[in-house]
């Protein structure tokens, strides 16, 4: 291999390598320093910076890659689980997901986050709009139920406590909402 390919190619395993850290980092502690970050995944913080040279370069990036992650677990989830099963386990992601980035405050605040979360919006949807379809399907709920109406209802379980009693609340509340989705 060419040195060039060679360096393009490590170059692109530390960066997913510090991706992934930083993902599994920020959940840990949404106040997780870049230089933490980098010393977690072996690296020095010039590799980091080099790939990120800003914290908010870095909590898109991650931010970005949830949501391309979550918004493709859909598929996977129709395929093991049934509709409304799939739709409860893809909720519940979701929530903890959210959970995350709303404890990234302010990070996620500025115009340049704002066109980054506002563009997940989309995707989000779509993949929504995949499992109620596919529940209605089953006739498990109401055709013709907006997504974003869902996502607006569904709201209430990022902001439960993470802990036992908050994902008990969660389960109550999605048996709440579920039933006001069925025919």
């Amino acid at each position: 291999m060419p040195e060039a390919a060679r360096q393009r190619s490590d170059a692109l395993k530390n960066r997913e390598l510090i991706l992934r850290v930083a993902h599994d980092a920020l959940q840990e502690s949404p106040d997780a320093s870049l230089n933490s970050i980098a010393k977690r995944a072996g690296i020095g913080p010039g590799t980091l910076y080099r790939h990120f040279p800003t914290r908010e370069a870095l909590l898109l990036e991650v931010h970005q890659q949830g949501i391309d992650r979550l918004t493709d677990a859909v598929t996977d989830a129709l395929a093991a689980h049934p509709p409304l099963e799939a739709f409860r386990a893809w909720f519940t992601t979701l929530a903890g997901y959210v959970r995350i980035k709303h404890g990234l405050g302010e990070a996620l605040h500025s115009a340049a986050a704002q066109d980054v979360v506002s563009a997940s919006w989309p995707p989000v949807t779509a993949a929504v709009r995949r499992l109620l379809d596919a529940c209605a399907e089953a006739g498990e709920v109401r055709p013709g139920i907006d997504p974003v109406d869902v996502i607006m209802l569904l709201s209430c379980l990022w902001r439960t406590p993470d802990s036992p009693e908050g994902a008990a609340q969660a389960d109550r509340l999605m048996d709440l909402a579920i039933d006001g989705l069925r025919p």
